[in-house]
């Protein structure tokens, strides 16, 4: 049964290659990416039932036992981050029917939106550091051709600029990983983490330990987040929303594998740094939610807010935080994307992405209007929906830690996302319409608004099963607590 381990990561996989060979029928590859997907999906949903039911999952790679062989590793944190990111891939890809573009989807639209998922669910599934490195990369190339895909001037500029932060964050990587195995002589996690218990985490150690925190803030959007605003807007609604609900997570998954894993013996200076970028990243994006009147930035900074607030928790690392961080996680996966196609939906009834040109949508296009409303509430943490319970949670570990200004800073901000997007929706539903006549007549496909109404409902059923959510998340957390669990899982020592 521990094969069931590599199915979301093997489906997609093959699913890619296949699609290669269909490039002009459109038609089927909608039809094998949806049901690729929904057995993605069935075989993440199997596996975090068989972790809850058998404990931490193993399967090594051509039999080599650990640490000489590639590892996977299904713990409850990986488990349930694989079957919120396939879910929310799932919603992305029926709303990219119909608004993509026919001419993207003759250009391997649908193949390398699989060979992304692949990368991410191999990110969060890997018992390996260079795997993980590998898992990565493959996410990375597949990105790189979904935001430049269309060709226009603008996607050419910001995919230089994605390209470059990315290849100066990966060479730093590997750069971090020469310097660890030359320093322990091993990649496996597990075998790490023993390996730097013995060694002792200071001096060199240390170092590695912030290089790595440099690497992996790059990747999520943590502090140094310049590139992820243009980035980010260029695509279509679809990619973005896939971009928003998953690649800022791969790398905050780094983070907390690695700071409460590998680098958790002396947190001292690592948390601290995490702390301070996290104040840092919180404030910025608090200030570009608030400075811009184009729908896609705003929706942008709210991804970098949410990213400042995860990394919040991260630092602060005490059994309620990371329990919270958990379950943001999981919501801000969901939200982020339907916020994402809920900004498609209303560009394309404005006929802008300009706040100051929107007004009065709210006769013409009432369901995307109160969609709009109850996924913001969701996002501020408003309860009894999903984002309420792990930022309640993360809040309570931060003032059990003490850390009282990080908590402040985490709150006023948590009321400026309700601001920012309060805002955009009174802009765009209320008042009168400004332009009309310019509004597209036929609007978006019947398939997009489906899938968005289909993907509110799961985040309405997230925040309204919290208790159920809540139960899964502390299996995550108490993984992540007690790092030997993993440790004997994987070493069976």
């Amino acid at each position: 049964m521990n094969n069931l381990l590599i199915w979301p990561l093997l489906i997609p996989l093959c699913t890619a290659a296949a699609l290669i060979f269909f490039k002009n029928n459109i038609f089927v590859q909608r039809w094998l990416s949806a049901v690729s997907l929904s057995a993605t999906i069935g075989s993440a949903l199997i596996l975090l039932l068989q972790v809850r039911k058998e404990g931490i999952q193993t399967l090594y790679m051509g039999g080599w036992s650990p640490p000489y062989g590639i590892v996977f590793v299904a713990d409850m944190t990986a488990a349930l981050l694989v079957l919120a990111a396939t879910i929310a891939s799932a919603f992305c890809l029926l709303y990219s029917f119909g608004t993509v573009g026919e001419q993207r989807e003759r250009y391997y639209y649908y193949p390398l939106f699989q060979f992304l998922l692949v990368g991410v669910n191999g990110s969060f599934l890997t018992g390996d550091i260079f795997n993980l490195f590998v898992c990565f990369e493959v996410m990375l190339i597949a990105s790189y051709a979904l935001i430049v895909l269309g060709g226009t001037k603008r996607q050419l500029r910001e995919t230089l600029k994605y390209m470059m932060i990315n290849i100066l964050s990966s060479t730093l990587f590997v750069a971090a990983v020469a310097y660890l195995y030359g320093t322990v002589g091993t990649l496996n996690m597990a075998d790490l983490s023993l390996r730097v218990a013995e060694i002792g985490q200071s001096g060199i150690i240390n170092v590695i330990a912030i290089l790595f925190l440099i690497v992996f803030s790059l990747k999520a959007g943590l502090f140094l987040f310049f590139w992820l605003p243009g980035s980010y807007s260029v695509p279509p609604a679809a990619v973005s929303a896939l971009f928003g609900a998953l690649l800022t997570k791969v790398g905050l998954y780094a983070l907390l594998r690695m700071f409460t894993l590998i680098f958790h013996h002396d947190p001292g200076i690592t948390h601290q740094w995490l702390g301070w970028m996290s104040a840092a990243t919180m404030l910025l994006g608090a200030i570009g939610a608030i400075a811009y009147t184009d729908v896609y930035r705003i929706l942008n900074y709210n991804v970098i807010l949410s990213v400042g607030f995860i990394g919040f928790g991260m630092s602060v690392s005490n059994g309620e935080a990371l329990n919270g961080v958990v379950i943001y996680l999981l919501h801000d996966m969901i939200a982020k994307a339907l916020l994402f196609m809920l900004g498609g939906l209303l560009i394309t009834a404005a006929g802008t992405s300009r706040l100051d040109e929107m007004g009065g949508l709210i006769r013409r296009r009432p369901a995307i209007g109160w969609m709009f409303f109850i996924t913001a509430l969701s996002v501020a943490g408003i309860p009894p929906l999903s984002g309420f319970t792990g930022k309640l949670l993360i809040v309570q570990g931060g003032l059990k830690d003490h850390a009282f200004w990080l908590t402040g800073i985490s709150l006023l901000t948590s009321l400026v996302v309700l601001y920012s997007l309060v805002r955009m929706f009174m802009a765009a539903f209320w008042g009168e319409e400004k332009r009309p006549a310019e509004a597209p007549a036929a609007g978006s496909p019947r398939t997009a608004y489906v899938s968005t109404a289909l993907l509110l409902i799961v985040m309405i059923a997230m925040g309204l099963g919290s208790e159920w959510v809540y139960r899964f998340a502390t299996d995550a957390s108490d993984t992540l607590l007690h790092p030997n669990t993993y440790i004997h899982s994987v070493l069976k020592e």
